[in-house]
């Protein structure tokens, strides 16, 4: 049996509704001083305004180390009305200083599956995906060793694995590890930020191989995103994965937030949607929102 495990518990794939496949609530990295997702109050009002726009869930990538405030997401759910999911997993060497990484060496697959499993910290907050990351068109040693980790706890619990492709970049070889090497079923892997290098080839070579294709960060100007994203989803379908495609809008930044002027969750369903449904047509966008995410994040047979 499929379940979505979400801060508030599990829920049946069919009660997740329209959602953000990836986005963000609360993040810090050394990688951006001063630009911190740390404010609770702006979360929920985040939250509110994917509501009033139609949204149901969002998926929340922010991996262990990275400020992901597990303990406030039960009650963010609830006020606004929005099924949350939280992650566990690891992202880039980049985003940690390198003593808590040492920390973590002989022990990454077994913090895991603790927190898939028996929760984040005291939060009483379980996982429900892994999030790991690759590098710009390859893979360090890095991120061999955190998808080896994601691979065994995947085994072991049956959660997704979510992958952050560095400008979209090195899809194949994430996919010759996770798939080939270690054996992750193709339709447990999800790859995030295919937008930014809009090569259908590379897109429809690697939705052959059965993963998820997440189109997310939507209105980054030094990204191709908004202007060339409805012909790659175009492409996709047209060519038979439309059942593979998700949407999400990877706000990473304060002033990403539309509460603090600028895009924010909302702009998904406000203005990507009905690009998307010109496009394509609704029908197949609301599969794209709702059917899509309810299978790619469902945590199998645990």
């Amino acid at each position: 049996m499929s379940t979505v495990r979400t801060v508030l518990g599990d829920i049946r794939p069919e009660d997740l509704g329209v959602c953000d496949a990836h986005d963000h609530l609360f993040l810090r990295s050394p990688g951006l001083p001063g630009q911190e997702l740390n404010d609770a109050s702006a979360a929920r009002a985040e939250l509110e305004a994917f509501r009033a726009a139609g949204g149901a869930a969002v998926v929340q990538w922010t991996p262990y180390g990275m400020g992901r405030r597990a303990a406030d997401l039960p009650l963010l759910s609830r006020a606004a009305g929005v099924h949350l999911i939280c992650a566990t997993g690891l992202h880039q060497a980049a985003h940690y200083v390198p003593e808590l990484l040492d920390r973590l060496r002989g022990g990454l697959a077994g913090l895991f599956v603790d927190e898939l499993t028996r929760g984040i910290g005291t939060s009483g907050v379980r996982a429900g995906l892994i999030k790991v990351a690759g590098g710009f068109h390859a893979l360090d040693a890095h991120a061999r060793w955190t998808m080896t980790a994601a691979a065994e706890a995947h085994r072991a619990t049956g959660a997704p694995i979510a992958v952050h492709l560095e400008l979209g970049t090195a899809a194949l070889d994430v996919l010759d590890l996770l798939c080939g090497k270690l054996g992750v079923p193709g339709d447990r892997v999800i790859l995030g930020h295919l937008n930014r290098s809009p090569d259908l080839v590379l897109q429809r070579e690697a939705a052959a191989s059965g993963c998820w294709l997440a189109f997310d960060g939507p209105s980054r100007a030094h990204h191709a995103t908004d202007w060339r994203m409805p012909e790659a989803v175009r492409s996709l379908c047209e060519a038979g994965f439309g059942d593979r495609l998700l949407l999400g809008g990877d706000t990473v930044v304060a002033g990403a937030r539309s509460v603090d002027g600028g895009p924010g969750m909302p702009y998904l369903l406000r203005r990507i949607r009905p690009r998307l449904v010109a496009e394509l047509g609704a029908e197949q966008v609301d599969r794209i929102l709702t059917a899509n995410p309810a299978r790619a994040f469902a945590v199998q047979g645990r």
